[in-house]
């Protein structure tokens, strides 16, 4: 039984390193930036702490998925910086015509790779996200379900944005 264990095992090790199947992550996001700065997203929407939010799933997104590092600005090469444009809701079922039960919420996102002397390296305008949430009868219930939905709209668009721009380059 172990042989058979370990026999399988080689056969997965050679059928993945054979296939060309790898990993996804590593690297940097671009070939010249070892070192970044992430300043905190401007939130123009109403969602208190959405800019918070955002930025530390862009930080932590590059942290996990790049050999990039997260740097203070003064020691990076580049930065990003960007806008929360909007957070929106929108009801998407009802049970009665005065009563919600689901609804979606869409943020809208501009966010720039930006050099030390201000050019823009990449730049991704318009981008959207968005998660459903059921609502609740209790106030802080339903608070907390929408807030919810909007850390998961920020760690979603943190991975889609760090991906599209790693295929970019």
């Amino acid at each position: 039984m172990k042989r058979l264990k370990w026999i399988l095992y080689g056969c997965l090790v050679v059928f993945f390193t054979s296939c060309g199947y790898q990993f996804q992550g590593g690297g940097y996001i671009n070939k010249d930036v070892a070192r970044v700065a992430v300043k905190v997203l401007e939130n123009k929407s109403s969602e208190t702490g959405a800019g918070i939010a955002f930025t530390n799933a862009l930080i932590q997104e590059i942290i996990q998925r790049t050999d990039t590092k997260v740097v203070d600005e003064s020691l990076a090469s580049v930065f990003f910086k960007g806008t929360i444009k909007r957070i929106t809701f929108a009801t998407l079922s009802r049970s009665t015509t005065e009563s919600v039960v689901d609804r979606r919420v869409l943020a809208t996102i501009d966010l720039k790779l930006v050099n030390k002397d201000g050019e823009v390296i990449w730049s991704v305008t318009d981008f959207t996200s968005y998660e459903e949430y059921t609502v609740s009868a209790d106030k802080i219930t339903d608070e907390s379900n929408k807030k919810e939905a909007v850390d998961k709209i920020a760690i979603r668009s943190a991975e889609k944005l760090i991906n599209k721009l790693m295929i970019n380059f």
